[in-house]
């Protein structure tokens, strides 16, 4: 019994854990000085707890693609803004987003604003610096 109920709390420890590592400060991960717009094609879109997610795929002037991820708000907090999970931004559509850059990942960034082909424009992330506010 003492065994079961150590592995019950191990595990719950390690959940914990795992969630607690999943959502972080924003400060933790993108630089509020160091801002960025573009342009592309969505390519996937998570609508999970804590952060909501998707990719875009950007082209350069030499026709070079980069996949860009982003990481916005909570699914509850985007329908609030007007979002609709089959409905507002599905793939292949093309999209600007305005937003920051991650402090170490080339290709991360935090999304404050997203544009869309017919000029709508929602509110996808926090300002920075807000804590979410």
């Amino acid at each position: 019994m003492r065994r079961l109920a150590f592995l019950l709390v191990l595990g719950c420890g390690i959940l914990v854990a795992r969630l607690a590592a999943a959502h972080h400060s924003f400060a933790a991960v993108f630089d509020g000085e160091k801002p960025v717009t573009m342009t592309g094609q969505v390519t996937d879109v998570e609508w999970t707890n804590p952060h909501f997610h998707f990719s875009i795929d950007v082209k350069d002037q030499a026709g070079a693609v980069t996949r860009w991820r982003f990481e916005g708000y909570p699914p509850n907090m985007l329908v609030r803004q007007g979002w609709r999970r089959d409905e507002t931004l599905m793939p292949g559509a093309t999209v600007t987003v305005e937003g920051w850059a991650s402090r170490d990942d080339a290709t991360l960034g935090a999304v404050r604003w997203v544009t869309f082909a017919d000029g709508k424009k929602l509110a996808a992330g926090p300002p920075a610096g807000t804590g979410g506010r």
